[in-house]
Order: C-alpha cells, then structure tokens, then sequence
C-alpha cells in the first residue's frame, strides 16, 4: 500500500494549505490586534472627558451614570438599569444610543449641569 504523503505533489498541496491557513491566523491576529488598540484608544479618550460619572435631576428620579468605556446606564424611579446603551460627547454635546435603538441627546451647559430630554441633571 502506498503512502499518501510520499507523493511530491500531496507533499506540496500539503504545505501550501498549511502556510495558507499559518497566513490567515496572523491576518486574523493582526485584525483583532488593531480592533483592541482602537477600543483601548476610544475607552483611554472617554475616560478623559470630564462628563464621566453619575448625573441625577434635583428629585432623584433619573439618573444618568455615565461610564469611562462609552456605555451608560440609566435609571427611573425605582427601576435601575431602565435603559442601557451607548453615548458619544463631542464638546458639550452628548448622543445617545439606548441598546433598543431610541435614540437621544443632551448638551452640558456647565461642568455640573446636562440638559437633556427636557430634564436638567446634576452631577452626583
């Protein structure tokens, strides 16, 4: 019987499918290498605007906390977590993107006061 890997020919296919799939793996690392920079970059520049932190209206019922990775998380009433999502501060303005697709925004008019929804917030 003869050996299949002792044909020149398999031998070839052979490394060439195994060099193929060596490439696409470094290929795939690379990607999620830039895809992890990026991410860290974005949570390193969230962190530094100064809006991070929890946001309350004067009666306490909404409440806004504002997280350094992008994401915030809002609560009414006696309801915590009532919407979640995403958000984007360019300057004094924010946009939100609620996990469900509504989406909202707000402008800071001082370093402890947003505007947002008709609501006026206060930094906690």
């Amino acid at each position: 019987m003869r050996r299949i890997f002792t044909s020149p020919l398999l031998r070839f296919f052979t490394a060439v499918t195994l060099a193929g799939v060596a490439t696409s793996l470094s290929a795939a690392d690379t990607v999620n290498d830039r895809e992890t920079q990026q991410q860290q970059t974005s949570e390193s520049t969230m962190q530094q605007h100064p809006y991070v932190g929890m946001w309350v209206t004067n009666d306490g019922r909404v409440r806004h906390e504002l997280l350094p990775n992008g994401r915030y998380d809002e609560a009414r009433g006696s309801r915590e977590s009532a919407y979640r999502g995403r958000y984007e501060v360019t300057g004094s303005h924010i946009e939100y993107w609620d996990d469900t697709g509504f989406t909202a925004d707000g402008d800071f008019v001082d370093g402890n006061t947003l505007h947002h929804g008709g609501m006026v917030l206060r930094r906690k």
